[in-house]
C-alpha cells in the first residue's frame, strides 16, 4: 500500500510500516503524507491482524524535520484552501495519534523538529537513537509551537517546556528520555534487527505493549547524561510567570551562562509570535488534549493571515535566506494586548472539528 512516493505503507506481517520518504527535504511534511498517514492508522486500527505500527524517516539524517512551511505560507498569502485544509488533517492526525489504541512505535533516527514532533511524541513507544535532535523551531519563523506543543510542552518539568517553546532550544536523546518526551534509547544501528524482533515476535504471549516493550528493552542502551536535568532549576526560575517582559528582563539582568545562551536564543524571534506562545502554554497546562487542539488551529489560522510575520520569517530564513525578518512590530514594547488577543477567537469558518462523522 503506498501513497504516492511521498510516504511509503507497508504490511510487514503483524506490524504496519509507515516510512517518511522525502530524504533530500529531510522528511518534511505535505499535506498528502498527512492524509496518506491518517488513512493508513484508521485502516490499521480497525485491522486486528495488525498489531503495532512503526513510523520512521527515509535517508540517515532525520525522522521528520517540520512541515512543508513554503507551500503554507504561499497559501496563507493566497488564502487558498490549502492554508486551512493542511492544519485541520494534520492537527486531526495529531490526535489520531495520541488515541491510537495499538503499539505506536515513532523511532526517531535524526533530526525531529516541528511537524516531526506532533508524528511521534504523541505515541506510546518513541524510541531515541545517538543521532536524535529535537526542537520546536517555530518563533524563529514566526510561528508557534504547534502539533500539540501546547499539550507536551506544557507538560514537562518545571519551566522547560516554556524554554523550549520560546527559544527552539534543541535536544539530544538522554534530554529527551530524562523530560517524558522519549520512552527508549537505542544504537541506530540496531534498527533492523529490533525491526525483525518485532516482526517475527510472537503475539499471542501478552498484551501488544506488553510484547513491544519486553522487545525494545532488549534492545535498549543508556543515553548517558541529561544535560537540560542540570540547569532545570535556573529554568524554573528564568522563565516563570505570564509576562514575557518580565521573563526576558530577568534573563538580561541575571550574569550565568544559562540565561545568556536562553536571552541570545530568543534575539531575533518574532515579538508577537512569542507573546502568542507563551500565552498557549499557559492554557495549554489548563486544558485537555481536545481543547489545546481547537486552541492551536484558532491561532494558527491567525497566523497565516496575509502580512502576519509568519511569512516574513519563511521569506527570511528559508526562502531568501538573508536571516533578517522585519518583525511587525519589531519590539515586544509594541505588541499590543489586543492583537495577541486575536489569535485566540475562533477563526471565520469556525472551531477545528475534532471527530469527524
Amino acid at each position: 500500500m503506498t501513497d504516492g512516493d511521498t510516504v511509503i505503507l507497508t504490511r510487514r506481517g503483524p506490524i504496519g510500516h509507515i516510512l517518511l520518504n522525502r530524504p533530500k527535504a529531510l522528511n518534511a511534511i505535505t499535506f498528502e503524507m498527512v492524509a496518506g498517514v491518517a488513512d493508513a492508522l484508521a485502516e490499521w486500527t480497525e485491522d486486528d491482524s495488525v498489531r503495532a505500527v512503526i513510523i520512521e524517516g527515509a535517508g540517515d539524517r532525520a525522522f521528520c524535520a517540520g512541515g512543508d512551511v513554503i507551500a503554507v505560507s504561499h497559501a496563507g498569502q493566497e488564502q487558498s484552501p490549502l492554508c486551512r485544509d493542511f492544519f485541520q488533517a494534520e492537527y486531526r492526525l495529531n490526535r489520531a495519534i495520541h488515541l491510537f489504541d495499538k503499539p505506536y512505535i515513532a523511532f526517531l533516527d535524526g533530526i525531529t523538529m516541528g511537524g516531526g514532533v506532533g508524528l511521534s511524541v504523541h505515541g506510546n513507544h518513541r524510541i531515541v537513537t545517538e543521532k536524535t535532535l529535537f526542537a520546536m523551531p517555530e518563533t524563529g519563523i514566526g510561528l508557534f509551537p504547534d502539533v500539540g506543543g501546547s499539550h507536551f510542552l506544557s507538560r514537562c518539568p518545571g519551566e522547560i517546556g516554556t524554554y523550549l517553546g520560546l527559544t527552539g532550544a534543541r535536544l539530544g536523546p538522554a534530554d529527551m528520555l530524562a523530560i517524558g518526551l522519549a520512552d527508549s534509547h537505542m544504537p541506530s544501528a540496531s534498527r533492523d534487527a529490533y525491526f525483525a524482533a518485532l516482526e517475527n515476535a510472537d503475539w499471542g504471549g501478552g498484551s501488544a505493549d506488553e510484547i513491544v516493550s519486553a522487545i525494545t528493552q532488549d534492545f535498549a542502551t543508556p543515553a548517558g547524561d541529561a544535560a537540560i536535568t542540570t540547569i532545570r532549576d535556573e529554568l524554573d526560575r528564568l522563565f516563570a510567570g505570564d509576562d514575557l517582559e518580565e521573563i526576558t528582563a530577568r534573563l538580561a539582568a541575571d550574569p550565568g551562562d544559562v540565561a545568556a545562551k536562553a536571552a541570545a536564543l530568543l534575539d531575533g524571534k518574532s515579538p508577537t509570535m512569542l507573546k502568542v506562545s507563551l500565552k498557549q502554554l499557559r492554557l495549554g497546562a489548563m486544558q485537555d488534549f481536545d481543547a489545546n487542539m481547537v486552541m492551536e488551529y484558532r491561532i494558527v489560522r491567525r497566523a497565516l493571515q496575509p502580512g502576519a510575520d509568519f511569512h516574513e520569517g519563511v521569506r527570511a530564513l528559508l526562502i531568501d535566506k538573508d536571516k533578517a525578518p522585519k518583525w511587525n512590530p519589531a519590539r515586544l514594547s509594541d505588541v499590543e494586548d489586543a492583537d495577541i488577543h486575536s489569535y485566540f477567537e475562533a477563526p471565520p469558518e469556525g472551531d477545528l472539528v475534532l471527530d469527524q462523522k
